[in-house]
């Protein structure tokens, strides 16, 4: 697989950033949740020397054609990275050095017209990260009562109109069921402004994906994971790019816990795990926007652990 062919499946966003923050150790061990295409794994291990261990996590097994040839250093896992913990017992790794995971999705899978992450295709109403997940976006559409259809275009869409758009739903699957793109497109379209057209399109096609994946609760498991599964001095670096997972991150490397509540022992003392390196999260310059679009959400937290759990 040569580079150029792996940067057309997904471009790293904050890049030098990212890696910088995980401070890496020729001779650590690290993980990179979110491989894609590799482009934050070839990074690492670039400055990985040859003692160091990378594990790369996938589930997408069109990312495979992506991974380098590093038998020495390197390990793909196939799996969802809210299997982290299991994995890391049974590669034997008991502490890491540092963690990465970025959370957006590769450009791979909104520029694939088969995959129906994207509005700009027709296809199938897919979107599951997993080709070999259950649900697709079809089934919430065709299945979810219209109370549940308006709170996940409330929560993971922040549509204003939420309610009216569960309800245009179960009115147009009565009529026939939404299977296609098109489906929603040819339903919603004439119903929203033209100016936020594409916009709300885009919020919609996340709260379904969201749904879909369940990319909150596997990101707060893999977060809790995260903790136990630094060293410390190991670095945590995620990346997101909407203000929900955004907030669940901050939570954790603020406090320990998802909900931002902070434990303390008998004397008072807090056992938050983390401690956030910096008060403000990194976001890419003007140029990297240009450039890369699909950066101009991205956000870049970083913590270190600091105590026992």
């Amino acid at each position: 697989m040569t580079i150029h062919a792996a940067s057309a499946y997904h471009v790293p966003v904050l890049l030098q950033s990212s890696v910088d923050a995980l401070c890496i150790k020729p001779s650590g061990i690290y993980f990179d949740l979110t491989f894609g295409g590799g482009g934050h794994s070839r990074e690492i291990l670039r400055r990985l020397g040859p003692d160091g261990k990378l594990f790369a996590f996938d589930q997408d097994a069109d990312a495979f054609q992506n991974v380098p040839h590093d038998d020495q250093r390197l390990v793909f896992v196939h799996s969802n990275f809210r299997h982290l913990a299991r994995w890391a017992r049974y590669y034997g790794v008991a502490e890491a050095d540092g963690v990465l995971a970025d959370l957006g999705v590769s450009s791979h899978h909104f520029d694939d017209a088969t995959r129906g992450f994207s509005f700009r295709f027709d296809s199938v109403l897919d979107m599951r990260m997993n080709k070999g997940g259950e649900k697709t976006a079809a089934d919430v559409l065709n299945t979810y009562s219209e109370e549940q259809l308006s709170r996940i275009f409330s929560l993971y869409g922040e549509l204003p109109r939420a309610r009216q758009m569960a309800r245009a739903v179960v009115k147009a699957r009565d009529v026939k069921p939404l299977h296609f793109v098109s489906d929603l497109t040819s339903l919603f379209v004439p119903l929203l402004p033209r100016s936020r057209e594409k916009k709300e399109m885009a919020k919609l096609f996340q709260a379904l994906r969201i749904e879909v994946n369940k990319e909150m609760s596997v990101l707060a498991e893999m977060l809790s994971a995260t903790a136990k599964s630094l060293r410390v001095g190991g670095r945590l670096v995620v990346l997101t790019y909407h203000s929900l997972e955004d907030r669940m991150v901050k939570n954790v490397m603020r406090s320990g816990s998802i909900d931002g509540r902070v434990e303390q022992d008998l004397y008072g003392h807090n056992l938050a795990p983390l401690r956030m390196i910096g008060n403000k999260p990194i976001v890419p310059n003007e140029e990297e926007q240009l450039a890369n679009p699909r950066s101009r959400s991205a956000k870049l937290r970083v913590a270190e652990r600091i105590a026992s759990i």
